[in-house]
């Protein structure tokens, strides 16, 4: 079974942090120089698979082994692609990581026996780096990048591949440690559970599990953030002069907002996957919006699905943060859920008004617990009804 340790690392010297943003940056400059290729070899109709040898392009700063794992990890998004068009679900190719100039996403993968993770009174991380790097940064010919680590991982296995990023948000550079570890050790056992999501414009997610247990996710601060923040944009780019359309301050607010919105995003998904775990759950439903997308009814709401809430991001990182802990995503249909009475099955005799559904039949409940609840009866053979009324 896989768990993850997630802690901060930290450089000791302005040297080290000038050098390890300098290594996450050519990680990112590797990702989109072997998107862009892929991307125009998908579109020409030609094979993604042939392209040039970046591990030899970046050797240099990355280390081979470094540069070889971000190519994998490349080769594992266009796989998934191109597994869910086969499904017949509607999704992108792979995308970037940004440029310099608007803010990019600086992260990078580090395979399992490249690293050295310390614990202890002076914990610490050792990482590789190229020898260009080495050598602009005065580092020994064996000399790896040394972090220091805060916190304590909480678990400890053998380790799997290493992921390292720099938050914007918080100023600070965090890693994601998967360790496998024996299943005699595991706290919660996997039942055979099930739990399925409701994603909307006004909760983030409701979730329904069949042990009876439902939980909320409210994203009203973060999205008023959000607003406060595009709203911001919009300002400034009233007052550039003519031919401009963007200055250093709207891209740090651009990658300010979308690095707020990730966080978010991330620490929600954590927690409920790890609350579901313990319920035994091992199988999760989510509905595709891809519909709802299309036919959002207000400005609002359309900006919350599209801009903020990034379905197909939240669905990926739900998906790998549930594989850590041996837990299955599925994509289903979930039509007409968000207007289906669970006491009386009617979809025409509900009415929606804001977070509240009530019918002619006399039931009143909340909207999104509601809409989970019947998503899950959908997909399982949960018994009616398990929505709280208001």
């Amino acid at each position: 079974m896989r768990r993850t340790n997630t802690f901060v690392v930290r450089p000791r010297t302005e040297r080290d942090e000038r050098l390890l943003h300098e290594l996450l940056h050519a990680s990112a400059s590797l990702w989109n120089e072997l998107t862009f290729e892929r991307r125009q070899q998908y579109f020409d109709g030609e094979s993604v698979w042939d392209t040039a040898d970046y591990r030899k392009q970046y050797v240099g700063v990355l280390g081979s082994a470094t540069a070889q794992q971000l190519i994998r990890k490349s080769k594992s998004a266009w796989n998934s692609f191109f597994s869910l068009k086969e499904k017949g679900e509607r999704c992108s190719p792979p995308g970037y990581w940004g440029n310099e100039d608007d803010g990019r996403t600086l992260r990078t993968y580090i395979r399992n026996d490249q690293y050295t993770l310390e614990l202890g009174d002076r914990s610490r991380l050792e990482i590789p780096v190229g020898k260009e790097l080495k050598e602009n940064y005065d580092l020994g010919y064996t000399e790896r990048l040394r972090l220091e680590v805060a916190g304590v991982p909480k678990w400890d296995g053998k380790q799997g591949r290493l992921e390292l990023y720099y938050d914007e948000a918080s100023n600070q550079f965090r890693a994601f440690q998967p360790v496998t570890i024996d299943n005699s050790r595991l706290d919660s056992p996997l039942a055979s559970e099930e739990a399925a999501l409701d994603i909307g414009a006004n909760n983030l997610v409701a979730c329904t599990t069949t042990t009876g247990q439902q939980y909320l996710y409210h994203g009203h601060d973060q999205f008023e953030r959000f607003r406060e923040t595009t709203r911001e944009i919009a300002r400034l780019q009233s007052k550039l002069r003519e031919e401009r359309y963007s200055s250093n301050r709207i891209r740090r607010l651009y990658c300010q907002r979308t690095h707020r919105r990730d966080h978010a995003q991330n620490a929600l998904v954590r927690d409920l996957i790890e609350r579901l775990y313990d319920e035994g759950v091992s199988t999760v439903y989510v509905g595709d919006l891809t519909d709802v997308l299309e036919t959002h009814w207000s400005v609002q709401a359309n900006e919350k699905t599209h801009n903020f809430w990034a379905f197909r991001a939240f669905i990926d990182r739900l998906a790998d943060t549930a594989e850590e802990y041996g837990i299955t995503v599925e994509v289903r249909s979930e039509a007409w859920t968000s207007r289906t009475c669970p006491n009386c099955s009617s979809t025409e005799d509900t009415i929606r008004h804001q977070d509240t559904l009530t019918c002619s039949c006399g039931f009143e409940g909340h909207a999104d617990f509601v809409a989970s609840e019947s998503f899950l009866r959908r997909q399982t053979n949960v018994p009616k009804s398990m929505a709280r009324a208001i």
